[in-house]
């Protein structure tokens, strides 16, 4: 069955062939057939279809693509998060209290509290979401989270290399070896992503390294947080190894920035993140000048940022970034889909898949000028509005 969107105020195609970034259209309307986009254009020249939906004036986007989080998880860290708005500082080590308690935790728990977070983030317009591992670091634990995180989406990434835990404190070779052999072979099966910590107070540069390569040799494909809590090796290793996207870079050095550009590894961008922490925040109009790809991503964790909401994390990296509202959206659409290596979704052209977000508004700008209302009045899903 055909349906026909019409009456849409702004539509947002990411059409790489348009003039424009954002490839947009005013009056405009689009031809939904199964779980596919079948045309884009003005409202005009719209074809017939079996069915029509007036969107009176409202924007359309394509919907968010949020490749960065980490949903499988028990616990509450809501305290530490108090702590540092009164002055403590942000550490790594708070993860081994979200591991504790995820280690505790039934299946049935996880997968329920997955399920409560991923239908939040439906609700604010996110389509796609990775979804890593990364908080029971032993083998069963490890295995059994990304089969939880399975059951709601095909990106999952495996992050054993999360933190060194507490059993193995004093011997974090052995940590590293148990991560590379019996824990990835258990988790490879459920995982299409490797990732690592790479950080003070987590892995170096070795570390992660050995973990990336033995994951590639799994066939799964790398990505990898850096240059978060400080200036570090991170963003060039993944530069070097030609990852798809590197995660945070908080502190980046001219050489990294340099790095990135010519390695084509996309900078996903996190600005939730110093929200809760009240770190510097990155700038993105740095990266974007510097012909480096950007992507904007959640991180919604328990720990260092407990939010659900790209559109909040739009409005911060306009607000806070140095990007545009048009760089933001593209980087929370279009640049999110290639952060995962997915061609189906991000941009509303015929042949991509169906994933739109309704905006209770006239135009994607809304987005930061309107930081914390809640636009979202439809998410489609594959051709589906839910």
């Amino acid at each position: 069955m055909t349906v026909l969107l019409t009456g849409i105020g702004e539509l947002v195609t990411n059409d790489p062939a348009a003039d424009d970034l954002l490839g947009l259209v005013e009056d405009a309307a689009l031809v939904v057939d199964g779980r596919q986009v079948a045309w884009v254009g003005r409202a005009a020249d719209a074809p017939a279809a079996d069915e029509r939906v007036d969107l009176g004036g409202r924007a359309v986007l394509p919907g968010f693509v949020d490749s960065h989080s980490h949903l499988v998880f028990a616990g509450d860290r809501a305290q530490e998060f108090a702590a540092r708005m009164s002055g403590t500082p942000y550490a790594a080590g708070g993860i081994r209290t979200t591991v504790a308690a995820t280690r505790a935790a039934t299946d049935e728990q996880l997968t329920s509290h997955v399920a409560r977070l991923v239908e939040e983030m439906r609700r604010q317009g996110t389509t796609t979401v990775e979804i890593k591992s990364g908080y029971g670091l032993t083998v069963h634990d490890e295995a059994r989270a990304l089969a939880v995180a399975r059951q709601f989406t095909e990106e999952t990434t495996f992050l054993g290399a999360h933190v060194v835990p507490a059993e193995h404190a004093d011997d974090p070779a052995a940590y590293v070896d148990l991560v590379t052999g019996p824990m990835l072979e258990a988790a490879a099966p459920h995982a299409r992503w490797i990732d690592a910590f790479c950080e003070r107070g987590a892995f170096d540069a070795d570390q992660a390294r050995a973990v990336l390569l033995a994951g590639e040799a799994a066939g799964l494909r790398g990505r990898l947080h850096a240059n978060q809590l400080g200036p570090g090796p991170g963003v060039r290793l993944a530069a070097e190894l030609g990852l798809a996207a590197v995660d945070h870079c908080t502190y980046l050095e001219d050489a990294d920035v340099d790095a990135l550009r010519d390695s084509g590894t996309i900078a996903t961008l996190l600005p939730g993140v110093e929200f809760s922490t009240r770190q510097p925040y990155p700038s993105g109009r740095r990266l974007i000048d510097a012909g480096v790809r950007v992507a904007l991503a959640s991180d919604c964790n328990p720990g260092s940022c407990f939010t659900s909401s790209v559109p909040f994390c739009v409005a911060l990296a306009v607000r806070e970034m140095g990007m545009t509202p048009a760089e933001a959206v593209h980087a929370a659409t279009y640049r999110g889909a290639e952060a995962l290596d997915r061609h189906d979704v991000g941009a509303l052209v015929p042949g991509r898949r169906a994933d739109l977000v309704v905006l209770d508004a006239p135009s994607h700008v809304h987005l930061a000028y309107r930081p914390g209302v809640p636009l979202v009045a439809q998410t489609w899903v594959a051709g589906r509005a839910l």
